[in-house]
């Protein structure tokens, strides 16, 4: 096992996943101090899926915000291109699809609305990805996208910062298959556009309304749209 550069490259990626896949959600949920059960709670709040709706969860890995969305009475699909994470995740019950975000095998406009958590970062061409996402969803249709960004309080953007780059890859060690794997999270959250940049390539990419909301002083960040009627 290994893990992917910052070029992103797809097989890495999704190999890179592959090898963490079973301890995936337990290594999370100790990294972020259990605040990415917090997390996911807004992003379905942001979400609002109602019943008799279908819902794209892109990268979605094991399906756990996927099952949470389900709850809502909402037809709720699980979209991830690790087929490790697929298996992790089929105890869960929920349709579950191999797929690329960039070349997404659904017709157009056939979901009320797509979501992605903690996965738009790793894709090859963010814009491209989120056209694609655009493609899928239905002329008024919802974007929620939830994603590490960058902390608005300075002295906390530099604690928060020498945590990822020195603290989480050692911490990752004691939990994770793969540690190697969260020197590549560290070094691709290092790296992602902050809130207001990333709004820029949503709107490029052809969404609408594009608003964020920032959780955890900036460490995370809820960016929401629609797809222009």
């Amino acid at each position: 096992m290994a893990r992917a550069g910052l070029d992103r490259d797809p097989r890495e990626v999704a190999a890179m996943f592959d090898g963490v896949a079973q301890r995936y959600d337990l290594t999370n949920t100790v990294l972020s101090f259990g605040q990415d059960r917090r997390w996911r709670g807004i992003t379905h709040r942001a979400l609002d899926p109602k019943p008799g709706e279908r819902v794209l969860d892109l990268a979605a890995g094991t399906g756990v915000s996927t099952a949470e969305f389900a709850r809502s009475g909402a037809e709720c699909v699980a979209a991830d291109f690790s087929l490790g994470m697929l298996r992790a995740g089929r105890h869960r019950g929920l349709p579950m699809v191999a797929a690329d975000a960039l070349h997404l095998p659904f017709a157009d406009d056939s979901f009320d609305a797509v979501t992605i958590l903690f996965g738009l970062r790793n894709l090859a061409e963010t814009v491209a990805g989120l056209r694609e996402m655009a493609r899928v969803v239905r002329p008024g249709g919802r974007l929620v996208i939830c994603e590490f960004s960058t902390p608005t309080w300075q002295p906390f953007r530099t604690v928060y910062l020498n945590y990822v780059m020195r603290a989480l890859p050692p911490i990752a060690r004691g939990v994770s298959s793969n540690p190697d794997a969260y020197v590549y999270l560290a070094e691709s959250i290092r790296s992602w556009p902050d809130q207001r940049a990333l709004a820029g390539l949503i709107a490029e990419a052809g969404w609408s309304g594009v608003a964020w909301r920032n959780l955890t002083g900036g460490a995370v960040a809820v960016h929401h749209a629609v797809k222009p009627a």
